[in-house]
C-alpha cells in the first residue's frame, strides 16, 4: 500500500479546500401571494403549495 513520503503542508491542504464552502439559500416567489419562500416547501406566508391550502397561515403578534 502506498504511503506518502512527505506530509502535506497547510496551504497545500487549504488550497484543495477552498471550493467546500456553503452556498447561499435559494428563495423563490410564491405564486399564489407574492412572499418569499424556499422551492418545493410550503409558503410560510399563506401556507399554499402547489396551489392548494395545505397549512392556515400563522397569525401575526401585535405589540402591546
Amino acid at each position: 500500500m502506498a504511503v506518502p513520503k512527505r506530509r502535506h503542508s497547510h496551504a497545500r491542504k487549504n488550497k484543495r479546500r477552498a471550493h467546500y464552502k456553503l452556498s447561499p439559500t435559494k428563495y423563490v416567489e410564491c405564486p399564489d401571494c407574492g412572499g418569499p419562500k424556499l422551492p418545493h416547501r410550503v409558503c410560510p406566508n399563506c401556507g399554499n403549495y402547489k396551489g392548494k391550502l395545505v397549512l392556515l397561515p400563522k397569525e401575526k403578534k401585535e405589540k402591546s
